[in-house]
């Protein structure tokens, strides 16, 4: 078979990697379906339903210390309140706008450090401990070193959101990648992909499922060591975050400011979850024929 080093190379990769994904085929008299969003919002929307009810129910029969414990309408209460200031508004772009940009340098980093570890076999024994080290550690623990290190800049966050995710995003692409049957690599060598062809179009596509599961896990730890270096460091020429609204509203001992702040965090997690990462690996995992659409 003749191959260029560009066209009929990268062709045939390509071609690979579809019929791969044909050999995934679901069973007999199964019917493949759009992944439906619904049928992803519904089910945590009933569950937060209930639980509401049996907070607010609990409220009205006990009739326990305000200040200690609010009610739902108390809370719902204060998140107004916390929105008419400007506060809350604040906040909310100051966490979005540092969680996303920290996420996707963590992306950029965390997929280079998964690629060496993977084709390195000597840095993957090296660093692969620590790095798998790295991922358990609470990455709270990291803020005092951070302020010492950057002062309470935004710098200081980014460091904290990077030691969170990075460890997660990378060991999800050397797992994925590892995952890969021998002899889906070696195909494409003998199709004439070149290393660079080889990664892009055959180990890459292959590894998705767990590289996806990486991402997800990355951004979880990238929003717990968001709001945790907000709580820890404040001040200087850090903005207003939700974990410095949090915490200001400890300082004030206003619980039900400091529960609705919690459930605006909460809340954020769950659209993330459900709107993002869900409907991708659904998909991903659909294209494989690896799960079925409900």
């Amino acid at each position: 078979m003749s191959k260029s080093p560009d066209g009929t190379a990268a062709s045939d990769t390509r071609d690979l990697e579809h019929r791969l994904d044909a050999l995934q085929l679901l069973p007999s008299g199964a019917v493949r379906r759009t992944p439906n969003w619904w049928s992803g919002v519904w089910p945590p929307a009933v569950a937060v339903l209930l639980l509401l009810t049996i907070w607010q129910t609990y409220c009205a029969i006990a009739q326990p210390r305000p200040d200690l414990y609010p009610s739902v309408f108390d809370v719902a209460s204060a998140i107004g309140a916390n929105w008419d200031s400007g506060r809350l508004p604040a906040a909310l772009l100051t966490s979005l706008t540092r969680g996303g940009l920290g996420f996707v340098y963590a992306i950029i980093l965390g997929t280079i450090i998964g690629f060496l570890l993977v084709e390195v076999p000597l840095l993957r024994r090296a660093f692969g401990p620590i790095i798998s080290g790295l991922q358990v550690l609470p990455s709270v623990a990291w803020v005092p070193a951070a302020i010492l290190w950057f002062g309470l800049t935004d710098a200081t966050v980014y460091f904290v959101i990077l030691m969170g995710a990075v460890p997660s995003i990378a060991n999800g692409l050397v797992d994925g990648i590892r995952q890969v049957p021998s002899h889906i690599r070696r195909v494409g060598v003998v199709l004439g992909a070149g290393p660079v062809a080889l990664h892009r179009y055959v180990l890459f596509p292959a590894a998705l499922p767990g590289y996806l599961a990486g991402l997800r896990q990355g951004w979880a730890f990238a929003w717990r060591s968001l709001m945790a270096a907000e709580i820890i460091a404040t001040g200087g020429k850090l903005g207003f975050g939700l974990g410095s609204l949090l915490q200001q509203n400890r300082e004030l001992a206003d619980l039900p400011g400091v529960l609705a702040t919690v459930l605006t965090i909460l809340a954020l997690g769950i659209v993330i979850e459900v709107g993002v990462f869900t409907p991708i690996q659904r998909r991903v995992l659909l294209r494989r024929g690896l799960t079925e659409a409900r």
